[in-house]
């Protein structure tokens, strides 16, 4: 069966009107507007494309129209016509135009008389509606035919200017545009969480077929499901994603090419492919058939789209929608912070888990301390339910809050990195006696480079007006081991978490000057042109340690 560029199958009253558009005259007021929407529509009046999938454009309240002639070629002439609404329900219909009787398809001297024009205009047997339709659901027409026919496709939005996709297919035997769904094409929630739903469905025919050229895309919104890919790229694009070029397509009403087929290359594919906004999130997952959605909000109603994409076409077939709220984000399990007891807490970044200490004061005056063992930190204190202190931590950090006796303090710990992060934290009221000792201005460790031989390596480090014992430790590393060994340096441990060997000395230091308050050391007995990592741990009253900044030193190669 072939598609016929039959225009003497054209409806004869709308020929008749162009030839006659010079000899009518000027319309009056009152049927100005027909004469127009009638010279609008005809001029409107397209033929549609077999076997391709056409994007048509519809301006609100002004119907489209669209021919196809089918020829007789055997007994039963078998077409399809699908129709993608790609935003706002539209109506549109099929009528059919059959060949009066002695008008067998051929043009006599006869048929071109004005007089059986208005014969045939008055037939209403002629035209026949066989389908109409009204909404914004994907809808396929089959139809047979066993004779010679014209058939128009009209068109119309009501609401709002929108566009839709046809396809018309002849050729019910070499395979479909669009690919396969199951039998049963509904989606399954086979988990959900907090922040998790995971989803999972049937495989299409066609993904087990042609895995190259088909995959699974799926869609989460919070509003509604979706029942085309059309209508979920167009709630993207109104979101503000710019279009690939051959998408933005023009709207005007004058645009007469028949064929607007939107065929995507791979690249801009991307639409589909790396789609993501706060309306509409996007995903394509190869021909798998089970998909974990992460990152959603606690107690949220999600509503999840699967479509089956062939990428050769930018066809697609779509699953049933279904939707899924997630579960309350469970209350974080809180510690209770005792007076004076360190409690040492690890977080996990890549989940962004909330550690929560509770405790209750006893004095107006309380003190938190916080030491930061590795990675980043924030904490936000509240105090009976309000917001008292809130920043980002780094190496030692004392609090000092007044308030009331009873006073109930929330400390939530949170990583600000993906990274996993570690942090010991005391709440004490009595301030004179810490736990951990009193700190120098800085934790640095400085290296003279005048007084590098290939044996020795001279640091120094600052002290403070309290007494305190010092530890240093050295250890040989190679040069690509040097950004590792200080990104992972925990400023929490002590000297037990060391090698004996590496220790080189203990010291007591202090001056009441703290100018003055600086100390020196000369390790001696190293190895020529190698690179040396030095530690410094400073251990107050408690003996809790206080680990200084890491330094590496290399010893000269030639003396």
């Amino acid at each position: 069966l072939k598609m016929s560029w039959l225009w003497l199958y054209l409806p004869l009253h709308l020929l008749t009107a162009t030839s006659l558009c010079h000899s009518i005259k000027a319309p009056t007021t009152s049927s100005q507007q027909s004469f127009k929407t009638n010279l609008f529509n005809f001029y409107h009046s397209l033929i549609l494309a077999d076997g391709k999938e056409t994007t048509v454009h519809l301006l609100k309240d002004i119907p489209k129209r669209y021919y196809f002639a089918l020829e007789e070629g055997r007994v039963l002439a078998p077409f399809s016509i699908t129709v993608t609404p790609c935003d706002v329900p539209i109506e549109w219909s099929i009528l059919v135009y059959k060949s009066p009787p002695g008008f067998p398809g051929k043009a006599t001297p006869g048929d071109h008389d004005t007089q059986e024009v208005s014969k045939s205009q008055k037939a209403p047997s002629m035209v026949s509606t066989i389908f109409n339709y009204k909404g914004n659901s994907v809808e396929t027409y089959m139809g047979m035919s066993s004779h010679s026919a014209l058939y128009l496709l009209e068109f119309l939005s009501t609401e709002r200017d929108t566009h839709i996709t046809v396809y018309l297919t002849t050729d019910t035997t070499s395979g479909h545009l669009y690919p396969e769904l199951p039998t049963d094409p509904r989606i399954d929630v086979i988990g959900i969480g907090p922040t998790t739903v995971t989803l999972t469905w049937k495989h299409s025919p066609s993904a087990l077929q042609h895995q190259e050229s088909i995959q699974y895309c799926l869609l989460v919104n919070e509003k509604h499901n979706y029942k085309s890919l059309c209508a979920a790229e167009t709630a993207t694009r109104s979101s503000g994603m710019k279009l690939p070029p051959t998408l933005a397509l023009s709207l005007s009403p004058y645009l007469l090419e028949p064929q607007q087929v939107m065929i995507l290359s791979n690249s801009e594919l991307s639409i589909i492919n790396k789609a993501s906004s706060g309306e509409v999130r996007q995903v394509c997952m190869g021909t798998r058939n089970t998909y974990t959605v992460p990152h959603l909000s606690p107690s949220t109603q999600y509503y999840f789209d699967v479509f089956i994409v062939n990428l050769l076409t930018n066809a697609s077939a779509a699953y049933t929608g279904t939707f899924a709220r997630t579960l309350e984000e469970p209350e974080p399990k809180v510690t209770e912070l005792k007076d004076g007891k360190v409690i040492h807490v690890v977080l996990d970044g890549k989940k962004q888990k909330v550690y929560s200490l509770q405790y209750q004061a006893r004095h107006k005056k309380i003190h938190f301390t916080f030491q930061l063992c590795w990675g980043q930190i924030r904490v936000h204190i509240t105090r009976n339910g309000k917001t008292v202190a809130s920043e980002n931590l780094s190496g030692l950090r004392y609090l000092s809050l007044k308030g009331k006796l009873l006073d109930t303090y929330v400390v939530q710990l949170r990583s600000t990195e993906e990274s996993n992060s570690s942090v010991k934290v005391q709440a004490s009221p009595h301030f004179h006696k810490p736990l951990f000792p009193l700190l120098p201005e800085s934790l640095k460790i400085k290296s003279f480079s005048k007084l590098r031989t290939c044996r020795s390596v001279t640091i120094a480090w600052l002290g403070t007006q309290e007494e305190s014992k010092y530890c240093v430790y050295r250890k040989r590393i190679e040069e690509d081991q040097i950004w590792g060994e200080l990104q992972s340096a925990d400023r929490c441990s002590g000297p037990e978490s060391r090698h004996k060997s590496e220790k080189v000395l203990c010291k007591y230091f202090y001056d009441l000057n703290l100018q003055r308050a600086v100390t020196t050391e000369t390790i001696k007995g190293l190895e020529a042109g190698t690179f040396y990592l030095f530690d410094v741990y400073l251990f107050g009253p408690s003996g809790i340690p206080v680990r200084y900044h890491s330094k590496v030193v290399k010893t000269r190669k030639k003396c």
